[in-house]
């Protein structure tokens, strides 16, 4: 694997725009608004772009990042000044804004009172520009800004487009050679318009939008078949979204040469096993080992309450167990991996140059070097929203696809200290009737996740006429973007005291019902 890789061969037919990376924490954000206009766009850090990279990738636009460095620093990172010699678009945004102008010949400065941090409001400037179609309708158009230095003097060919209180320019273009900037992050939530800066931008460029999951599908398919021939493809099967969806994909693409492993390690959800097994082997005719080895994982576990060792523990014994069944596959040449394109990104350092080491997948850890296999990850390329798009081009079922996400150590960690298979059961149970209930009112697609956590304590209830002292639980539903962050959901009192009620009637063990209002930060939100 070369240090910088290339776009790949399959996506050589698509238009593509490249997006110069200068340490953002929004970046991705960027490229997560242009694949939504289905435009094929891939990051890369500034380093990895040379002359020989930008020939060879061949952009048809290009979008300078934002960063925290200062384009006054010595050493202040910079793209090649070829980008500005290839005749196409070029969009910087902050930090690309002020290091395109001093590129070009203009000035940034720092601070003195113009830097702005957060909302803030911009007005249109006597110069237009097809970048603004459809803004300042109603006036003023809210950003989102994040600057300390600033532009005091444009490069030459560049005119005002729109001004902000802290940001004389604000919004500045050069049309005749396509060179447009602006200060302020058109990719986050906080700039409602900037969806549209996007899509003038791109429309500019002369993208036709020629990014689709059919035409992926297509281009993916072909890839798989010349990289692996006549071998034979191992698949750790995990039951989640991504890897159900490489799975289908690639058999797809070559049939009987897949074998998926199927590891029920006794922590799944209930029903899940029987799911997976028969939308599989039976739905989808795969090549199925389903691997029972819940008596050896719940062994291992016994007496186990610390977190890291509960999560320890599973890992090894997942590659033991993967890696035993894997043993029994003639010809078997690759694993497939359910690698997205948020791992690929995070596994390049901004800081310290690209690197070639890719981050495991949560379920296979290092089997590729442990097995000395090669690696199939047809997802590389794919936002999450995407593969979900891709899982209903494949026919996936909806209620599938949409699945809320699932841990790697599944229910161990919804167990806070020991595991005994009485609470599993228990705890499998609640998280069922928990589900159905989110279902039934309707509110499961907007919510990231939700689970049912069983507690390490006792408590003292009464039934009928009866004393109990049963388990007690708590109920974690989340909203999210990407997990990173995230804010418990706001479930009216009607639904949590209906929930609770029917999970005390209807679950033997659990005489008390709690919810959790924590957010993350500074939880998490699993519970181990």
């Amino acid at each position: 694997m070369s240090d910088t890789p290339i776009a790949p061969a399959h996506q050589a037919d698509h238009q593509k725009l490249l997006i110069v990376d200068f340490g953002s924490q929004v970046t991705q954000l960027i490229a997560r608004r242009l694949r939504e206009l289905n435009v094929y766009c891939e990051i890369h850090p500034f380093q990895a772009v040379t002359d020989a990279f930008l020939d060879e990738f061949a952009p048809l636009a290009v979008i300078l990042s934002g960063g925290p460095a200062s384009v006054r620093d010595e050493g202040a990172p910079r793209p090649p000044a070829k980008v500005f010699e290839l005749g196409v678009p070029v969009l910087g945004i902050c930090y690309g804004q002020q290091v395109m102008m001093q590129m070009l010949g203009g000035h940034v400065e720092r601070g003195h009172g113009t830097a702005e941090f957060g909302r803030a409001y911009v007005t249109k400037a006597d110069e237009q520009t097809k970048l603004l179609d459809g803004w300042f309708t109603e006036g003023r158009e809210q950003v989102w800004m994040s600057h300390g230095d600033h532009v005091a003097r444009l490069a030459p060919g560049f005119e005002v487009c729109g001004t902000s209180p802290g940001a004389p320019f604000a919004v500045t273009a050069d049309t005749d050679r396509n060179f447009y900037a602006v200060q302020f992050h058109p990719e986050v939530h906080h700039t409602p318009n900037g969806k549209r800066l996007y899509q003038n931008f791109v429309r500019i460029a002369g993208f036709t939008g020629d990014w689709t999951m059919e035409a992926y599908r297509d281009q993916a398919i072909a890839a798989i078949r010349e990289q692996v021939g006549d071998a034979h493809v191992i698949c750790g099967l995990s039951g989640g979204v991504d890897s159900s969806v490489a799975a289908v994909l690639i058999h797809e693409a070559i049939g009987d040469q897949l074998t998926c492993v199927f590891v029920d390690h006794g922590l799944l959800r209930k029903g899940e096993a029987e799911e997976v097994v028969t939308m599989f082997r039976d739905h989808y005719n795969m090549a199925l080992i389903h691997a029972d080895e819940r008596d050896l994982f719940l062994g291992q576990l016994d007496g186990v309450s610390d977190p890291e060792q509960k999560r320890k523990t599973i890992g090894k014994l997942f590659i033991d167990v993967f890696q035993k069944h894997a043993d029994t596959i003639p010809n078997a040449k690759f694993l497939a991996q359910g690698t997205l394109y948020p791992d690929v990104i995070e596994s390049v350092s901004f800081a310290g140059g690209p690197s070639v080491t890719i981050k495991s997948h949560h379920n296979v850890g290092g089997l590729p070097e442990k097995m000395g296999l090669k690696l199939v990850e047809p997802l590389r390329e794919l936002f999450k929203d995407e593969v979900r798009a891709l899982g209903a081009e494949l026919g996936l079922p909806k209620h599938f696809i949409g699945r809320h996400p699932f841990p790697g150590p599944g229910l161990a960690i919804r167990c806070p200290g020991e595991i005994t298979r009485e609470k599993l059961e228990i705890l499998r149970e609640a998280d069922a009737v928990y589900i159905d209930q989110i279902r039934k009112h309707g509110l499961y697609d907007e919510i990231w996740q939700a689970f049912v956590a069983i507690l390490p304590v006792r408590t003292v209830g009464v039934m009928g006429d009866g004393r109990t002292y049963d388990f007690a639980c708590a109920l974690r539903a989340v909203t999210s973007v990407d997990g990173m962050t995230a804010d418990y959901y706001p479930f009216s009192h009607d639904f949590l005291g209906e929930t609770a009620t029917r999970i005390i009637n209807e679950v033997p063990g659990i005489n008390r019902v709690t919810y959790d209002i924590t957010s993350k930060p500074p939880g998490t939100i699993e519970w181990e």
